[in-house]
């Protein structure tokens, strides 16, 4: 495999530490060792997505003197999947305490359920180290979030996919083009593996802000797409895949001294201000914590500017960017 890679910015790659760290990282054997998530107890939560859901998540959190190191929320047609990684306030170590443990998953069900939650809330813990993004990849896909209506209808730059058999060499071709930006060929790539297909041939191109991507396919046992319904499937289940990480609405950008109750208090500020949360990343180092939240109205919209400032105004106009 040949990759040609750039910086962020689209910079030819000049950082000697980076290079070799990339070298390094692809000769590992386990992927997982650089996510310093030992000591912690991960949280994986799926439920229907509704307006300040994630305040109360942190709430119950913040009252069960679980304190959040990491976390990562998804949230894609209705539903939203999130892996929160806590440790016990008091002590700093995992929480193993199987009571405890009970309490929590009973606690956090209650608020995933909500009023009218027909579909099953899950809420597990696991003490295995997995690759964060892989695992809302797989949360998403079990819970089907591919099925199921987009709420807005106005999205734009939809992903298109394609599927088709190429019976002479007995591949499936899988061609998806949409806008391009990071980590798109991860999660592309996720999808594919997590439905059991093995890519023997793919080809990426970028022009401008479009990607092209196009994937030679079988099944694990060698055998193409073999029906409709499945081809279907594989559309369906990749543009979700390209949709999840969709970055909508306004980008805020928290950096602060960490405490007891900061995401509770910081997404009830949120909540009580009509915003809802799309997507978010926590992440704490030493005592600094750095929480990036994308936020839209209530319905989907672009928020108002006015309500984005009345909440920085709130917070701390130094602190949310």
């Amino acid at each position: 495999a040949v990759f040609h890679v750039t910086d962020l910015n689209g910079n030819k790659l000049t950082d000697e530490s980076v290079i070799s760290y990339i070298e390094q990282s692809l000769e590992t054997t386990d992927p997982d060792r650089s996510h310093g998530f030992d000591g912690l107890t991960a949280l994986e939560l799926t439920g229907t997505d509704r307006v300040g859901l994630l305040s109360e998540v942190f709430a119950v959190l913040a009252d069960l003197q679980c304190n959040v190191v990491d976390a990562k929320v998804w949230t894609h047609n209705g539903r939203i999947a999130s892996l929160i990684y806590v440790k016990d306030c008091n002590s700093g170590s995992p929480i193993e305490d199987s009571q405890q443990i009970d309490r929590i998953e009973a606690r956090l069900r209650n608020v995933l359920k909500g009023d009218n939650d027909i579909r099953s809330a899950k809420t597990s813990v696991s003490m295995a180290v997995t690759h964060t993004e892989r695992r809302l990849h797989q949360m998403m896909f079990a819970d089907r979030d591919y099925d199921r209506k987009p709420i807005l209808q106005h999205k734009v730059d939809l992903p298109v996919v394609t599927v088709q058999n190429w019976v002479e060499r007995g591949y499936s071709v899988v061609n998806v083009q949409c806008k391009d930006r990071t980590k798109l060929l991860f999660d592309v790539v996720c999808t594919l593996t997590d439905m059991q297909y093995v890519v023997f041939h793919a080809t990426i191109n970028t022009t401008g802000d479009k990607a092209y991507q196009e994937f030679y396919i079988r099944h694990s046992d060698g055998t193409p797409i073999s029906s409709e319904p499945e081809r279907q499937r594989v559309i369906q289940c990749l543009q979700a895949a390209v949709e999840r990480r969709a970055y909508e609405g306004v980008r805020l950008e928290l950096c602060t001294v960490d405490r007891q109750a900061l995401l509770a208090d910081v997404t009830r500020t949120f909540r009580e201000n009509g915003l809802n949360v799309t997507r978010a990343e926590i992440s704490t180092t030493r005592d600094m914590a750095l929480n990036v939240f994308y936020v839209t109205d209530a319905i989907g919209n672009l928020a108002d500017p006015k309500t984005i400032e009345a909440v920085r105004q709130k917070i701390g106009l130094g602190k949310l960017k």
